[in-house]
């Protein structure tokens, strides 16, 4: 009859192997004992939120991770089965009374709309090259210029695209978006850059300025655009702080456009 190697003869010819096997096997049953949700959650609105969900779902035992979505309003939570399951996790988020679960799909139209100001979007010509660029994108439902205010509104399906491809789509055609509201507390702020500081170095060192709500620094065109709120700093502190961050940021002389007659952008 055939014999085949023991447990013990095999810890004797190969300790190093049968370690390995021992890790194998373990890791096999974590594996197989960790699952995950995605859910939607409507009153998750802002990274603040998104903190109290995390809060509110680690409070279970077996929660591994929790990573949310603001835009789509989802959060995933990746959990071992054999601690919690998804109905003792939707139960705790809805004890929250804010952050109830509620189903979510791949296949959701999640619409969003967002308003974007570009200081460097002079004309219809410019709105309608945006326009062009923007409308055969995947996800883009409506768009709207405003170039009295230097904004368009863009209403888009979060499942489909999001905020930062549509910036980045507009930073190609040489444009610098920041968020743009209509209330009368937020203003902006537009600067040329020499081309060493169009980096995101300095994005990162403005936004930590006070009074900052948004930034954005376009290499191509060497600018920085800002969104900020005006009961916390005013345009000329804001360029005094971000020269003090060793910014050499330039306000830019009026506009003259060039672009009426053309056939494209300067």
């Amino acid at each position: 009859m055939k014999k085949y190697p023991t447990l013990t003869s095999a810890c004797t010819h190969s300790l190093p192997g049968l370690l390995f096997l021992v890790c194998c096997l373990f890791s096999n049953v974590s594996a197989a004992a960790q699952d995950s949700i995605t859910v939607r959650i409507k009153g998750m609105r802002c990274e603040e939120c998104a903190h109290n969900v995390m809060v509110a779902v680690k409070k279970l035992p077996g929660i591994e991770s929790v990573r949310s979505n603001i835009e789509r309003r989802t959060t995933t939570i990746v959990y071992d089965r054999a601690q919690t399951c998804a109905d003792s996790i939707e139960a705790r988020l809805a004890a929250t009374g804010r952050y109830k679960a509620s189903a979510y799909s791949p296949n959701d139209t999640i619409r969003r709309g967002m308003g974007l100001r570009m200081d460097d979007m002079h004309c219809q010509r410019c709105a309608d090259r945006i326009m062009a660029k923007l409308q055969p994108m995947e996800g883009i439902d409506s768009l709207a210029p405003h170039l009295d205010k230097n904004y368009y509104f863009i209403r888009y399906d979060a499942n489909r695209t999001c905020k930062a491809d549509i910036k980045a789509a507009l930073a190609e055609l040489g444009f610098t978006p920041v968020n743009y509201y209509s209330g009368p507390k937020v203003s902006y702020a537009y600067y040329l850059l020499p081309e060493r500081q169009a980096t995101q170095q300095t994005l990162d060192d403005v936004l930590i300025i006070d009074g900052v709500e948004d930034v954005n620094v376009n290499p191509k065109r060497k600018s920085l655009a800002v969104t900020f709120f005006t009961d916390e700093t005013n345009a000329d502190k804001l360029l005094t702080d971000i020269k003090a961050a060793g910014i050499d940021a330039q306000v830019p002389p009026p506009h003259e456009c060039k672009e009426e007659g053309k056939g494209k952008s300067e």
